[in-house]
């Protein structure tokens, strides 16, 4: 890039539990890059509120790129909606598409919505908005490689620039100097159908009472079924704890002998790559990890000293557990690997191929 390039991101405030409040300025303007926050009401990540929250977000955006013209534009599906956005400006506006897909909503709806009539007036939409957000596209980065054959129909270019490490995790230093007893397994992260806490952490939690207590902390759409089911089991070990901030979670990890990871036992879960993955990662902990398919693959390959179980089942992960013999490795291939920062950067050099010449860009 040159000092004649701009960048401007459109983003929104800090949002994603309603529990933690995360200040930042609405407009930030820090040389050639221009940041607009959009605030949008509060939410806990049900179906009808992030509707509503995203089109505020959507008729804001739509009024800041009215009149601007772009080069290109970067959108990030990690909401199907957000990379829908994004497809809808870069047609009406004739511009390249750059578009990062984290998420196949379609596949998850397909999982996770139980009755017919909703599923089958909600699917046939959702997937015609996915692939007209896929065909606009001039090029398609994808988050997992567990997405591989999902868009056969784009002809396009394809890269797998995943997820990766954070700055911050590669500089802490995460030995915990006290013993527990007893062990402590943390869980850190959203609450919600995708995770399924209420369908594992209750049974183990009181089958492992005396030995091990856990602590969640996140918020989420089903933080109520696990409160539920822990109350009905009577389970006392567990502990959970609203959202916290970066620099006490930290804290957290380091205080932890185990981190704990786990996604619902369905179908559209055994294709994605979580992000988490990657902070446990560089914490040198152990972790404990329900996952099936792509995710199970990548963490037998980068981080074979994980405990790994299926998906909802206790007797998988007491079974896993007992012939467990946890040992501190060390992860230095994998941290530097995936440090988001180099990521990060091959990924620029990657979207900056698509215009040649200076240009403006818009980030979503």
């Amino acid at each position: 890039m040159t000092d004649e390039d701009t960048i401007e991101v459109i983003t929104t405030m800090p949002n994603r539990y309603s529990s933690l409040k995360n200040e930042a300025e609405p407009y930030e303007k820090q040389g050639n890059l221009a940041i607009h926050r959009i605030a949008i009401p509060a939410h806990k990540n049900g179906f009808i509120d992030q509707i509503y929250a995203f089109s505020v977000y959507w008729m804001e955006v739509q009024r800041l790129v009215k009149n601007q013209s772009y080069d290109l534009i970067y959108a990030c599906s990690a909401r199907l909606f957000t990379g829908f956005l994004g497809a809808k400006i870069a047609r009406r506006k004739s511009i390249k598409l750059y578009l990062d897909i984290r998420d196949i909503l379609s596949d998850t709806l397909s999982d996770v919505i139980k009755n017919r009539l909703l599923k089958a007036f909600l699917l046939p939409i959702v997937t015609q908005i996915e692939r007209y957000t896929v065909t606009s596209a001039n090029h398609l980065n994808l988050v997992s490689e567990g997405f591989r054959n999902e868009f056969n129909y784009f002809k396009g270019p394809i890269t797998f620039f995943t997820n990766g490490i954070d700055k911050i995790f590669l500089e802490t230093d995460f030995e915990n100097k006290d013993v527990n007893h007893p062990l402590v397994i943390t869980y850190a992260g959203n609450i919600g159908e995708g995770q399924g806490l209420e369908k594992i952490i209750p049974e183990i939690a009181q089958r492992l009472s005396g030995k091990y207590v856990f602590n969640i902390i996140g918020d989420g759409s089903t933080r109520y079924k696990l409160v539920s089911k822990l109350q009905e089991l009577a389970v006392e070990n567990v502990q959970i704890i609203a959202p916290v901030r970066r620099s006490e979670l930290l804290r957290y990890y380091q205080k932890s002998d185990f981190l704990f990871l786990h996604l619902n036992n369905y179908q559209a879960f055994e294709k994605v790559l979580p992000s988490k993955i990657f902070e446990y990662g560089a914490t040198q902990k152990p972790i404990m990890a329900g996952v099936n398919g792509y995710a199970k693959d990548f963490i037998q390959k980068h981080l074979p000293e994980s405990l790994i179980f299926e998906p909802a089942s206790a007797e998988s992960f007491l079974e896993a557990l007992r012939n467990f013999e946890p040992h501190v490795v060390s992860r230095e291939l994998f941290t530097a690997k995936f440090n988001r920062e180099r990521i990060m950067e091959n990924m620029a050099e990657d979207l900056l191929r698509l215009v040649e010449q200076t240009g403006r860009f818009m980030l979503l």
